[in-house]
């Protein structure tokens, strides 16, 4: 299996088993010591009905990013850095609610190999 795809199958099971729903569609590009990673279709049935006000997309956005940031904070996911080489230094993430497109940039101490 590739790396990408190894990367992939870790990211989406952490939002699925965070968030009830993993991404429909996860891309992973790794260039440097960064692993980027874009994510399309993360919204639950619940998560679109509230993101329908203005204010319902910003509590969506702030619980999604919050929570990853936290989440990472805590603990790292089992079998990142194995799969990678490197320990992961930073993360940065954000989603844009109404078109259910979310980033994450993963930065490692190392180059990825």
């Amino acid at each position: 299996m590739k790396k990408e795809a190894a990367f992939n199958d870790i990211i989406r099971k952490v939002r699925r088993d965070l968030f009830g729903k993993g991404p429909e569609r996860i891309y992973t590009h790794f260039i440097e010591n960064m692993a980027i990673t874009k994510m399309h279709g993360n919204l639950t049935m619940s998560e679109k009905f509230i993101s329908q006000t203005a204010e319902g997309q910003q509590m969506v956005h702030n619980a999604r990013t919050l929570m990853i940031q936290e989440l990472y904070k805590e603990n790292i996911p089992e079998g990142l850095e194995e799969l990678i080489g490197a320990k992961l230094v930073h993360l940065f993430n954000d989603i844009k609610v109404e078109e259910d497109i979310a980033i994450s940039v993963f930065i490692f101490e190392k180059p990825i190999a």
